[in-house]
């Protein structure tokens, strides 16, 4: 088997959303799988921008023959990945057949991680069941600010305490594995003090973030239970005056890399989001987040539906390349990580 293309690569560095409960061969997600390489794919229960019959998960069954189906257009394994973090953050609800899921505020509140776990156990299992091998949980952000109107309100955090979130996370992630499903630590550098929400235009942490919201990312990565960290489009000039964490190499650079040692994959958050669409064309916000160091580039097409987003990226990737904005480099360094990430499902999975 011939070596990957520069542009075969490229598109490995990116998981889309797409429209439908099946995919057809006029499908526009057929030739971003076949002709485009496309990395992964993430999978909605509703869509806020396009008819409601549009949805990608209908029942378990449904949903297996779906992934079947994905996973037989790619060259190479497909990152199926949802937001499943239970509570009201569930892709996967009750009425659809699917088992309740407490939130994360309600775990943390137990006296020990019996609960964390088997919930985990049984989220985990419930995804590698239907064909998902990425869930974009668990959220770390401490519950700082108890009306944060995007982690506090929704009871999305653990726990104000870095300790109990780190645990918590921990088994979390531990349970994910043990069913060959990848996580995802998020939203860094801490969406919990904020008092904005970054779906509606940038949140400003700089005068609310505090140091101990790095501390569960520090112990986990330390501990060898960080797969993947999404960035969150949280500003703080503390760390970068001009760019969110998202699009800003300062962060990543000296703050994920230098002094957390992470070495794995680092995923955006929906760059579809009004904190980046309202600042930046998301063609410019793409070229700029891979080139400050981010691995794995996530396009909802959600929030805002466009079947042709991908190609357009892609293109303006290509032309970031040609004028030296972005390297072959840090495209072939990114593509590594997600390759490494991907073969851990394997292993995780029992499978060789």
């Amino acid at each position: 088997m011939s070596p990957p293309s520069l542009e075969q690569k490229i598109g490995q560095l990116f998981i889309l959303g797409f429209t439908g409960d099946k995919i057809t061969s006029d499908h526009p997600l057929v030739e971003d799988i076949e002709k485009r390489n496309l990395g992964g794919v993430i999978l909605f229960d509703r869509f806020l921008a396009a008819a409601q019959d549009t949805n990608n998960i209908i029942d378990a069954d449904q949903l297996k023959k779906l992934t079947a189906s994905l996973q037989n257009l790619a060259a190479d394994t497909l990152l199926i990945a949802v937001d499943q973090e239970g509570g009201q953050v569930n892709r996967f609800k009750k009425e659809r057949g699917f088992p309740v899921t407490p939130s994360a505020m309600e775990l943390g509140q137990c006296p020990d991680l019996e609960a964390t776990v088997a919930s985990a156990r049984q989220t985990a299992r419930m995804l590698a069941d239907v064909g998902v091998n990425l869930n974009f949980a668990p959220v770390v952000d401490l519950n700082v600010h108890p009306e944060n109107p995007i982690i506090g309100r929704y009871g999305r955090s653990f726990s104000a305490d870095p300790a109990t979130v780190t645990a918590h996370a921990g088994a979390w992630v531990s349970e994910h594995r043990r069913q060959g499903v990848l996580s995802c630590l998020k939203h860094f550098p801490g969406h919990g003090s904020s008092r904005t929400d970054s779906h509606l235009g940038f949140a400003d942490v700089t005068g609310t973030w505090q140091e101990i919201e790095l501390l569960p990312y520090q112990q986990l990565i330390q501990g060898g239970l960080a797969d993947a960290i999404m960035l969150g489009h949280l500003y703080n000039r503390k760390f970068d005056t001009h760019f969110p964490a998202s699009l800003s190499r300062a962060t990543i650079q000296a703050l994920v890399r230098q002094k957390l040692h992470f070495t794995g994959v680092i995923v955006s958050d929906d760059m579809q989001m009004k904190a980046i669409t309202a600042h930046y064309g998301i063609e410019d916000a793409c070229c700029k987040a891979l080139a400050a160091g981010v691995d794995l580039i996530v396009i909802g097409n959600n929030l805002v539906h466009d079947p042709k987003i991908l190609p357009k990226v892609m293109e303006t990737i290509m032309q970031g390349l040609d004028e030296g904005i972005i390297t072959e480099e840090r495209v072939e360094e990114a593509w590594k990580r997600i390759r490494n990430y991907k073969q851990s499902i394997k292993k995780d999975n029992g499978q060789q």
